[in-house]
């Protein structure tokens, strides 16, 4: 078996360079590739990993070359140099390294706060021009302050420790953290006026999202206290810059410190000059511990992928740990043929998919199957489309989708149930996953069958009467096509009744047409898996 490929186009750790290569990876060490947007096109489809800090842009152009890759790993916790719509479209796997910089740039909006409070750049400048300034650099205690910390995830949670170490008061605002989790930091959850109305210092530590553009605009800023410092460490477009200056220049906002900006590389900029701001080049995960911790995550995260399928960190795939992926691939096979066996039998569009998960597969990680079957449902409608990007696809042609979960109520461990409804029919397929592996059809609309599939069947619902058996195997006969195994399911003597054959090669249209003729035959359906 041919040694995964990774390619590594910005400055990586030579220690994550040998965690590739001690774990069988071929890795390409290029550090400057990323700078050479064509040359990276270029090679890109060599290779099934693509290791990146930030200077390589992963844009949809260069992903497009992309024929092989698999996974994307960026060293740092920030992905906007990736074009995750374009990796997800073509299956990549894109990974971070979200907390292998946490308390780095925790620190660094701390030391930030610091420095801001006692004006520690503007008074080292004017002591080294020979100046002794003492009594112009009057700065401020932080002790007993009140710290608003927006965003209290990782790196907010960290800042929020230190500043209760520095003995402020802390509030936060953050719509997903809890009572009990606010209590278990020693911080008081507030609303977003509120953090306005009552921080001395206001510090930012959230990602950049179309809701949390501009979070501090000037409507805010005119709600918060007269004096009030600002430190963003976290993204540029979170502070609009502009509003920010007017207030420095009003006394509204006593200073600001930023590591951050809309622009970057920011080689200019409105609060560049101001006596009261405080800059520095994006340096929240500039630590040599810093960066070693996220190259060495990514070589590893990257490798567990390609070698094994865990999946860790990624920004657009449920994460899969080492121990359960080898538990998940054969039920990511039965969910994603289920899916393709009731997608190539629905011929209309689909308002409703219904995933539901019994027994043993119950308690894994049923995100990962659930993709695993709209990427087999909408395949054969929409063609390309793959575990990555189906819950996208699915979502943005307006089809429900529902994953019911409970414990066993049949004869097998684990049973995966895909229902699809249409506006004018509704159909269950059932399968589940033996003892040596290989997945298995077990019901198919209430009948019961067992059949493996095949790579090519033929799919047969019909009235359950005397001589269509031979009628249907003379058919196939006369059209040279050899039978490899013969299902037979029905609900009672006489009723509806489906016949699963799997064939060798491909079948004809014409063969099917022919079958569909028969006086019995209600649907005839050639199936490629």
């Amino acid at each position: 078996m041919t040694a995964p490929k990774v390619l590594i186009s910005d400055a990586l750790s030579p220690a994550a360079v040998q965690i590739f290569k001690d774990r069988g990876i071929d890795v390409d060490f290029q550090p400057a590739l990323g700078k050479d947007k064509e040359k990276l096109a270029e090679i890109i489809g060599n290779y099934d990993g693509l290791a990146i800090r930030s200077a390589t842009k992963a844009t949809a152009k260069i992903l497009e070359k992309a024929t092989r890759l698999k996974v994307i790993g960026r060293a740092g916790i920030g992905v906007d140099n990736v074009e995750i719509p374009a990796a997800t479209a073509k299956g990549i796997i894109v990974m971070n390294t979200p907390f292998g910089n946490s308390i780095t740039t925790a620190e660094h909006a701390i030391t930030l706060m610091l420095s801001l409070a006692r004006e520690i750049p503007a008074a080292d400048a004017s002591t080294q021009a020979g100046k002794w300034e003492k009594n112009r650099f009057m700065g401020v205690e932080i002790t007993a302050k009140t710290l608003g910390v927006i965003g209290c995830g990782n790196i907010g949670s960290i800042v929020a420790d230190r500043a209760l170490g520095l003995k402020m008061k802390v509030i936060a605002f953050d719509p997903f953290l809890s009572p009990e989790r606010a209590k278990d930091l020693g911080v008081e959850k507030v609303e977003l006026e509120d953090l306005f109305k009552r921080a001395d210092f206001i510090t930012l530590h959230t990602p950049l999202t179309d809701k949390t553009k501009n979070i501090i605009d000037a409507a805010a800023i005119a709600k918060m206290k007269k004096g009030v410092r600002i430190i963003n460490c976290a993204r540029g477009g979170l502070v609009d810059e502009q509003a920010l200056v007017d207030a420095l220049n009003s006394k509204q906002v006593a200073g600001a410190a930023f590591d951050v900006f809309v622009e970057e590389p920011a080689t200019k900029n409105v609060l560049f000059g101001h006596p009261n701001v405080i800059c520095t080049p994006h340096l929240g995960a500039s630590t040599t511990e810093a960066q070693e911790n996220v190259a060495l995550q990514v070589a590893e995260q990257m490798s567990d992928y390609l070698l094994t399928g865990a999946i860790s960190n990624a920004v657009n795939f449920p994460s899969i740990t080492a121990e359960e992926a080898p538990k998940l691939k054969p039920f990511i096979e039965l969910a994603e043929k289920l899916g393709s066996f009731a997608g190539q039998l629905t011929e209309s569009g689909i308002s409703k998919v219904t995933i539901t998960y019994e027994g043993a597969v119950a308690e894994m990680k049923i995100k990962a199957l659930t993709s695993a079957a709209l990427s087999g449902l909408l395949r054969p409608m929409l063609g390309d489309v793959n575990v990555v990007s189906a819950p996208v696809v699915a979502k943005e042609r307006g089809m429900v989708v529902d994953e019911v979960v409970r414990a066993a109520e049949s004869d097998y461990e684990s049973l995966i149930t895909v229902t699809v409804t249409t506006a004018d029919m509704k159909r269950s397929v059932s399968g589940t996953v033996f003892a040596d592996g290989h997945p298995r059809l077990v019901d198919i609309k209430g009948i019961r069958v067992d059949a493996e599939f095949g790579k090519s069947m033929i799919y047969v619902t019909n009235e359950d009467k005397p001589g269509f058996i031979g009628k249907f195997a003379s058919l196939l006969g006369d059209a040279k096509i050899n039978i490899a195994t013969f299902n037979l399911g029905r609900h009672a003597q006489g009723g509806d009744a489906i016949a699963l054959v799997e064939v060798d090669g491909a079948v004809p249209a014409e063969v099917i047409a022919k079958v569909q003729a028969l006086p019995q035959v209600k649907q005839a359906k050639a199936l490629v898996f």
